[in-house]
Order: structure tokens, then sequence, then C-alpha cells
């Protein structure tokens, strides 16, 4: 599949996610939060999650994709050799920290979602969002040859 398709998948499963993350954390939790109704947000996750999970798995795959055409291949990792390599090992770092939040709101906060949890509830939503948005930064640095410290 050509670089260009795959990043056109890619940037298009990042506006579903990140935007799908700053409407939720813009728009909708401040409502949750003023008016102490969890049920706001479960309804907006549930209607969400149908299409936030896929565009992130879209993410990923045209991701590591994209890597190994830019000669970035998993054993390459976290090692932060080159500028692009870095760019590409913070990306995954940001993937790893997102699934660990997506881990504990599924099974350690909604679960008990209520009013009083809704502090700890927002706090997910956030750093899921802010993380998007690291995404996107980072992921504009690639065009440039990727990040150098």
């Amino acid at each position: 599949m050509s670089h260009h398709l795959l990043l056109v998948f890619h940037l298009l499963g990042a506006c579903i996610w990140v935007g799908g993350h700053l409407i939720l954390s813009i728009g909708i939790l401040p409502e949750v939060l003023k008016k102490k109704e969890p049920e706001i947000l479960l309804n907006f996750e549930r209607k969400y999650e149908k299409i936030g999970i896929p565009a992130l798995l879209v993410m990923v795959i045209t991701g590591v994709w994209m890597s190994y055409q830019f000669g970035i291949k998993w054993d390459d990792w976290f090692h932060f050799a080159n500028p692009l390599e870095t760019a590409i090992s913070i990306k995954l770092g940001f993937l790893i920290v997102t699934i660990l939040f997506a881990l504990s709101a599924n099974f350690l906060v909604l679960p008990k979602l209520s009013a009083k949890t809704l502090p700890l509830m927002a706090f997910h939503v956030i750093s899921v969002t802010l993380l998007g948005v690291g995404f996107l930064l980072v992921g504009s640095f690639i065009r440039y040859g990727g990040i150098s410290f």
C-alpha cells in the first residue's frame, strides 16, 4: 500500500480519535461535572466507542506499517538513535500510556462510576485527550525528519 494512502487512513483515524476526545473534554465533560450526572458521559462513551476504538486500531496498524516503510522496525523502537526513530518511539510511548488509561478506566473507574468518582474519570478523559493532541504534535514532526534532542 502506498505511503500516502496509509497516511490518509492514519490521519482520518486521528481526526476521529482526537476530535472525539476534544468534544468529550471540552463539550461534554464540563456539563457532566456540573450536573454530576455520569449517565451523560456513559451515553457519549457508548456511542463514541463504536467509532473511536476502530479509529485507534486503524492508527496503530497504519502507524506501524509506515514505521516499517521508513525503515524503523520493532527492534529499533525505543532506542532514540535518530530523529525519526525518536518521534516514532514517543508516539509508541503515548500509545502505551493511552492503553494503560483505557484499561484503568474500563476495569477500575467505569464499573464504579458515580457522581463521587466523576473527578477520577475526568482525569482519565483529560489525560487521554492530551495524549491524543501529543500524538498529533509529534506526528507532525515526522514530515520534517523527526525529533532531535
